[in-house]
């Protein structure tokens, strides 16, 4: 089973979200339940696995926070592979972020090599223009969401299908 933990994003910042979605050729938006802000892609594991993870993460101690959504990048350069809604600078989300990693380490999962970019992902592009990404970040860089409170974060199984990838939670774990 492939994993990831993330934060699932509230219907009203879902509904936002969905107010952004138009204007660029190429792009295949996520659909509305696919939102979230992934903590730590963690990839294939077998079931054996999946239960040492569900324990590491469920030993975790850390404060509920709020979130705010705030601004629009794209990542892929002048290549653009991917549209995303930026996260307001946090601590806390900083430290939860910290937190589920040291405890994926611990039990013997290799470090994340990518340096942790908080972010929700809109669409995916093909052959998108780069102009057109382009007036999209000009016409949405101003984006912010209503702050909304986190309360847990939750481990995903990942299917991926002919139509895209295909996200089921498998268990949530509460913030104090």
């Amino acid at each position: 089973m492939r994993l990831f933990v993330a934060i699932a994003m509230p219907d009203a910042v879902r509904t936002s979200l969905e107010m952004l979605k138009s204007g660029v050729p190429g792009a295949r938006w996520s659909p509305r339940e696919n939102m979230h802000l992934t903590l730590r892609f963690i990839g294939e594991v077998d079931g054996r696995d999946a239960r040492e993870i569900d324990e590491a993460l469920a030993g975790i101690s850390a404060p509920s926070l709020t979130l705010t959504l705030k601004g629009t990048g794209h990542f892929g350069g002048n290549n653009p592979s991917a549209l995303w809604a930026g996260v307001e600078a946090s601590d806390a989300l900083l430290r939860l972020q910290r937190k589920i990693e040291s405890a994926l380490q611990r039990i013997g999962l290799p470090a994340e090599q990518r340096k942790f970019k908080p972010h929700v992902t809109l669409a995916y592009l093909r052959g998108a223009p780069l102009g057109k990404v382009m007036e999209f970040l000009s016409g949405h860089g101003l984006y912010q969401s209503a702050p909304f409170p986190v309360n847990d974060f939750t481990l995903y199984e990942s299917t991926l299908t002919p139509n895209g990838s295909l996200y089921v939670p498998m268990q949530s774990y509460p913030l104090a």
